[in-house]
């Protein structure tokens, strides 16, 4: 496929069939006009250019639900800090950016501070970002480029020193770090059309104007859940619900949360909110019972949910990460109390119980391959290779269903192959049967997005 290459940057393609693919379990002729899927017919009775694709599998394109496209690219190009014992020799080998700084993503464990990594590296800045993405942790050189240090998020020890540890301080971090140019997001695009992604949803929080434009380099539909209230829509861009983070290390206020949300409703906006504890689940759905429910509302992450709240979440979407228990299942296991195993990152008992449930990555924080993570919420196995909370187990075809829902309504029905909709399609090499008994991007034959390849081989 990689001759049709040739076509990506320009116009979409007048007029292609896919020929013998497999859609909806029937072997089908695909005509794809104008960006457009034109019809659906039986195989073999479509004329004109051709690709033939001997049976394999033609599905609409994937939505990764949750993602943070900026950080993504900052990652790829950061110091892999994951493996603690291999701390020293990552930082002194790392390239520094244009400013002399080292950045390191990715670190596992809570026992970082400034004073550990002055042992490990004096000699330059250094602000490494535990994998959780919550925290960064400044060396004290690092800490003294900063000026005073002035954001709720700083970490003290009980004489008021600065441990060099800051969480949810992004925002204040961005304005006292040099001025850095926001990151290629070219690799990003193509890694992500190699998945068989065709749009995103980018939940970073509070984006500035300069930064939403920037989000739209992609090739990828993008829908921006940070965008500010009052600002502009970037062209090229949707709108979805304003993200608010309940941030784990302090909640807010309850009226002040339901005043974010009333703002946002009023503005004809529903919410994301961020969440990962019981604490923060318990106050946002107080604060949606006291501000009023949007058909847009949605919780992200959900990564602890009491059974008892279970139904007081129908209404909402879940946007959760099943990829989690793959990347560090095995910690949870070991660090969150066994009464409360049942409630981590909840699939099957939500569907149950008529919640509408979509995946996502939240990548670079956790696994950005989709077909990972269908896997993962399939066997729910963590590192270790036992499966945690196996009752909460989905079919492989329930799994890519929750990355096939629209990007405006995440956890709705899968989308399907139908004349007049966008060709937003990936190709996969054999049919879908075989495909879902192992997952994996292997599998990916070829990405469309409005009818261009961007991606094939």
């Amino acid at each position: 496929m990689s001759d049709l290459l040739r076509d990506a940057e320009g116009p979409p393609m007048s007029d292609l069939v896919l020929r013998d693919a497999e859609v909806d379990g029937s072997r089908v002729d695909v005509r794809v006009r104008d960006g457009l899927v034109a019809v659906v017919a039986p195989a073999g009775t479509l004329r004109g250019p051709a690709l033939g694709c001997g049976g394999a599998a033609l599905l609409p394109g994937l939505v990764d639900h949750h993602v943070h496209l900026h950080a993504l690219a900052a990652a790829r190009r950061s110091v892999d800090c994951s493996n603690p014992a291999r701390l020293a020799a990552a930082l002194g080998t790392a390239v520094a950016d244009e400013h002399g700084w080292v950045r390191g993503t990715g670190y596992p464990g809570d026992d970082l501070d400034a004073r550990t990594l002055d042992a490990l590296h004096p000699a330059r800045p250094v602000r490494v970002q535990h994998r959780s993405g919550a925290l960064w942790v400044l060396n004290s050189r690092a800490l003294a480029a900063l000026g005073p240090l002035d954001h709720a998020g700083v970490e003290r020890a009980a004489d008021g020193t600065p441990t060099g540890r800051l969480f949810r301080a992004d925002d204040w971090l961005r304005t006292r770090l040099p001025a850095a140019v926001l990151p290629d997001l070219t690799e990003v695009g193509r890694e992500l059309a190699g998945y068989g992604i065709t749009a995103v949803i980018d939940a970073t929080p509070d984006l500035a104007d300069e930064a939403a434009r920037a989000l739209t380099a992609v090739p990828q539909r993008v829908t921006l859940l940070g965008l500010p209230l009052d600002a502009t829509v970037p062209s090229k861009a949707a709108v979805g619900p304003l993200k608010i983070v309940l941030a784990d290390s302090g909640l807010p206020p309850f009226d002040e949360l339901v005043a974010r949300i009333g703002a946002a409703h009023a503005a004809g906006r529903g919410v994301a909110v961020h969440s990962v504890t019981r604490e923060s689940l318990v106050l946002l759905l107080a604060a949606l019972d006291e501000a009023g429910r949007h058909p847009a509302d949605r919780v992200e992450h959900a990564a602890l949910v009491p059974e008892e709240l279970v139904p007081a979440l129908r209404g909402l979407a879940v946007v959760t990460q099943p990829g989690f228990l793959a990347d560090r299942g095995d910690l949870f296991r070991r660090e969150v109390p066994a009464e409360e195993h049942g409630d981590l990152y909840r699939c099957r008992s939500l569907l149950e119980a008529g919640v509408a449930v979509a995946f996502s990555s939240d990548a670079p924080y956790g696994p950005v391959d989709p077909w990972t993570v269908i896997g993962a919420a399939t066997t729910r196995r963590t590192p270790d290779g036992a499966p945690l909370t196996p009752g909460e187990a989905l079919t492989a075809r329930q799994a890519l269903d929750a990355y096939l829902a629209p990007p405006d309504d995440p956890g709705g029905p899968a989308r399907r192959i139908v004349p007049g909709d966008p060709a937003d399609l990936v190709l996969l090499d054999r049919p879908l049967a075989q495909v879902l008994t192992a997952p994996s991007a292997h599998a990916v034959r070829g990405t469309m997005i409005g009818g261009r390849w961007v991606y094939g081989g």
